[in-house]
């Protein structure tokens, strides 16, 4: 073959070269197809609708049960803190695109100097769309059944879909939930998920997803940026990957910057409100005066509920921080396990005790690796143990904690304030008005309100105050009122006109 002769061409379907010049039979060649990216198979969103299927009842089954106590607890005029309240003038604030002014805990007061959490401005779009103080106690019922999930999706693989259902159940209906959904709206409702969800995500190795919502827990309230520091050394560690150390200078630096220079400037006083209740000086000079049956039984619950196998792993140091700032306060309130001080430790303590089953079982100590299958019994029938001593075992006999004995009275002493006037009022019927007029505290240094509304058996009004004109000239000596409505304790009164 000459260099000048054309090349010889390649047969398809033989693969030999054809003789130049000759016809080739073989069919044409056709472009190389383009890769497409094929579509989900089917069975894979069966398999992940079915691993989901499971958790996601837990948690409508928690967040029902819970917002089956609040409706009890709503209708019966039972009030627990004026915290309810306060969250609900914050969004509707962010409802209203407006800065979060809250009026309950004095004239102008910026809530972003009360307490650091701009994660709340979330509220304001679901206060927009349902706007009544009630909305909150349902988002709240909401995020602990989202925890409760994430929880049972963390045990299954580990404990089977039984029992890890049951400790899924178990955490949702924990000690520490039941008395914040009984202490009403706190903004520890988004921390709760969030921890969880960092949590499980580590267990699961799932290290983008644990950082993300660690970091989230930043912008929930100030103290918990030293739970974000803590939470990025246990992370780095466990995937062995130092960058996740970025947690912890996000987590120190958004304390440092919440507590020393935004609470300060936003604050009427120019401080960090709570700092002074801190005093580790004091408290650290007197090591034995440290200890209270109060604190103790706080940890033991921790300890009882995870059937003591959470102390294996070093997810419970995520914890220290908040059993620190409460246990070295001088503030009696925060020691027990009441209120909604606890809620934030429940996961942390719940994924502990599932990591520390997973560790104990791959490990070498041989009575370990036998109690961790008996360890999730233990710690439910401690929580089965615990649930007649908790809010919502209330719910078994309604017609005794629920009666709602003044209901009607309540209904009509509100039915004398018109919609969008100023009241001045307690604790008592003040998540109730806060929805429909401008609700002022009258704890604080107010302007004359429009209204005077008082609760004398409920609202928390020393006794020694008198009925609501007494109280009237307590509060704005030399304004003459009048008094509109006195029923079971609830009694309105308004400033005479000039």
């Amino acid at each position: 073959m000459s260099s000048r002769d054309p090349a010889p061409t390649v047969s398809a379907d033989e693969g030999v070269p054809a003789a130049a010049g000759e016809p080739s039979s073989a069919a044409p060649v056709e472009p190389a197809p383009v890769d497409v990216p094929a579509p989900p198979e089917p069975h894979r969103s069966r398999a992940a609708a079915r691993t989901w299927a499971l958790p996601v009842g837990v948690g409508v089954l928690v967040a029902a049960l819970f917002t089956l106590y609040s409706l009890a607890q709503w209708r019966a005029y039972v009030v627990k803190s004026w915290d309810l309240g306060i969250f609900t003038q914050l969004a509707q604030r962010y409802a209203a695109l407006e800065a979060p002014v809250v009026h309950i805990k004095g004239p102008e007061y910026n809530l972003l100097g009360d307490h650091f959490h701009p994660l709340l401005v979330l509220l304001g779009p679901v206060y927009a769309a349902f706007p009544d103080a009630f909305t909150l106690l349902v988002v709240q019922n909401v995020l602990f059944g989202v925890a409760a999930a994430v929880v049972t999706w963390a045990a299954v693989p580990l404990l089977g879909r039984v029992v890890g259902a049951l400790v899924g159940v178990a955490f949702g209906l924990s000690w520490g939930l039941q008395h914040a959904v009984d202490a009403q709206f706190h903004e520890i409702a988004f921390a709760v998920p969030l921890l969880a969800i960092s949590l499980a995500a580590a267990l699961r190795e799932r290290w983008r997803t644990a950082a993300v919502a660690a970091a989230l827990l930043v912008l929930v309230k100030e103290d918990l940026g030293l739970t974000t520091a803590v939470l990025g050394v246990v992370l780095a560690w466990r995937a062995r990957r130092p960058a996740l150390l970025w947690l912890t200078a996000w987590g120190v630096g958004g304390f440092l910057l919440a507590t020393r220079v935004v609470l300060p400037l936003l604050n009427p006083d120019g401080e960090w409100a709570y700092g002074s209740r801190l005093d580790l000086v004091a408290a650290l000079s007197d090591p034995v005066g440290l200890y209270d049956p109060a604190k103790g039984y706080t940890l033991w619950l921790l300890v009882v509920v995870t059937g003591a196998i959470a102390l294996r792993s070093p997810f419970v140091l995520v914890a220290g921080p908040t059993l620190a700032w409460r246990f070295l306060s001088e503030e009696s309130g925060y020691w027990a396990p009441t209120w909604h001080y606890s809620a934030v430790l429940l996961p942390v303590a719940y994924l502990a005790m599932l990591d520390g089953i997973d560790r104990a079982r791959r490990g070498r100590v041989r009575w370990l690796r036998r109690y961790s299958r008996y360890a999730p019994v233990v710690g439910l029938t401690a929580s089965l143990m615990l649930l007649p001593q908790l809010p919502l075992w209330q719910l078994t006999n309604p017609g005794l904690h629920f009666a709602g004995l003044r209901a009607q009275a309540a209904r009509d002493a509100m039915a004398v304030v018109p919609d969008g006037a100023v009241v001045e009022t307690d604790v008592g019927l003040m998540s109730y008005l806060v929805g429909r007029t401008d609700v002022y505290y009258l704890g604080n240094d107010n302007p004359v309100p429009e209204y005077l509304l008082i609760d004398r058996q409920g609202g928390g009004v020393p006794q020694e105050w008198g009925d609501v004109l007494q109280v009237a000239q307590i509060l704005h000596p030399g304004v003459p009122f009048e008094v509109l409505h006195a029923r079971d304790g609830y009694e309105v009164a308004r400033p005479l006109e000039d």
